[in-house]
């Protein structure tokens, strides 16, 4: 049972973080994105806490992220891989790109897999 509600818990962290990062930078263009550090550095730990939680999805729920393959799980643990060892060398073009582009197809799969996770035991059930 503490793994289901942990996977639980990997999820929403996934999906909190992107929605904090999309909303940070809500009503900006890339030059105001660009040079404010404060947004910079709050959707950077965003990004970091998504590959977190992707790794331990990875690592500990091997099952359920080869069921949602579409999840680029690899690709969250690799950003945050990048920002971890190269601090000082982020490409902040790359990660307007990822929160513009990338993170609001993340935030629909993520959604899809979290409620299949919370109703799958429903699926147990054969109603008439």
């Amino acid at each position: 049972m503490s793994d289901n509600i942990r996977l639980s818990d990997y999820l929403d962290h996934i999906q909190q973080a992107a929605c904090d990062a999309y909303s940070f930078v809500s009503g900006m263009d890339k030059a105001q994105f660009l040079a404010d550090k404060r947004t910079q550095s709050a959707v950077v730990m965003s990004l970091v806490i998504m590959g977190e939680a992707s790794t331990k999805v990875m690592d500990r729920h091997p099952e359920f992220a080869q069921q949602h393959a579409g999840i680029p799980w690899r690709s969250m643990r690799g950003m945050r891989n990048r920002i971890a060892h190269g601090y000082f060398e982020i490409d902040l073009d790359l990660v307007w790109d990822t929160v513009q582009t990338a993170l609001l197809d993340q935030l629909n799969k993520n959604t899809r897999a979290v409620r299949q996770r919370r109703h799958r035991p429903w699926s147990l059930f054969k109603f008439a």
